[in-house]
């Protein structure tokens, strides 16, 4: 049995009085989020810690789409979940063959592209949105969900590389080796042996381009116009446009906004943690 020291207690001590008030500052914007959606629109406000008649009433205003806010609700949600899912699947298409061409096929210029595209990294985003809007222009796709998908792929697939090829790097070189002394072409290599070693991490990179795009504002603002095609994001801030706003109605769609990727982080958040190499190598 381990030695309870004064130095340990010291030291837990210290990480409870940091990670305690840092635990509150996280969740009370949670609690609010839930008071206002749970409570009556003339109680919304009074600055009680608990209403004294709590309901599901907005809820259920928000799921039959009784406020003309909430007209699109459900097209709109749909749009958000399009528009993620596809920028995870192509996010992933795209930096995990790069990924495998940089470190594994060492293609000729490979790590110099990525050095050029991980440089737009020191461009903050919101300075491409214009540029971004103009090229989407261009190309006829504004108001199309897929200028959004596009523009959001564009935004997470050079982070996405940088991790895909660091995580290449250390499988086992042996591996590739070997399945090319058994006549295993570049395709097969890709195939059977590189995507089952780079499981984690390809989840890990997908679910974070998935998130990138479900929580995306400025970009699908500017690119998407039409209300039955803006993500939900974006109307959203259509309940800040009037003088008196419904906020128990937005509290009520931002927390059923928030459950799916909650969801996904919690059913992946071991992936988002693990290293790529122990879990390749035991397996």
């Amino acid at each position: 049995m381990s030695r309870v020291t004064l130095r340990t207690v010291s030291r837990e001590a210290r990480l409870l009085l940091i990670g305690i008030p840092v635990l509150l500052w996280t969740l009370i914007p949670i609690y609010h989020m839930v008071l206002f959606a749970i409570s009556p629109r003339n109680e919304a406000t009074t600055g009680r810690l608990w209403p004294k008649k709590p309901t599901l009433d907005n809820f259920e205003t928000v799921f039959w789409q009784k406020h003309f806010y909430l007209d699109h609700f459900w097209v709109q949600l749909g749009n958000s979940l399009v528009i993620a899912l596809s920028v995870g699947v192509l996010t992933l298409v795209v930096s995990t063959t790069a990924a495998f061409a940089i470190s594994r096929l060492k293609v000729r210029g490979g790590r110099t592209v990525m050095n050029m595209a991980l440089f737009t990294y020191f461009i903050p985003a919101a300075f491409l949105a214009v540029p971004m809007y103009k090229t989407m222009g261009n190309y006829g796709l504004l108001n199309h969900q897929w200028s959004l998908i596009l523009a959001m792929v564009t935004i997470a697939s050079p982070y996405c590389i940088w991790v895909l090829k660091q995580a290449s790097d250390k499988l086992p070189y042996e591996l590739d080796e070997a399945a090319k002394m058994d006549g295993a072409t570049a395709m097969q290599l890709f195939r059977l042996v590189y995507l089952p070693l780079m499981v984690p991490s390809l989840v890990a990179v997908g679910t974070y381009a998935l998130l990138l795009a479900w929580n995306e504002y400025l970009y699908a603002f500017l690119l998407l116009s039409r209300d039955t095609s803006v993500t939900l994001a974006v109307a959203l801030g259509n309940f800040l446009a009037a003088d008196d706003s419904p906020w128990e109605l937005l509290m009520a769609t931002g927390l059923i906004y928030a459950l799916p990727p909650a969801a996904i982080y919690y059913a992946f958040k071991r992936y988002m943690v693990s290293g790529l190499t122990a879990g390749a190598v035991k397996s």
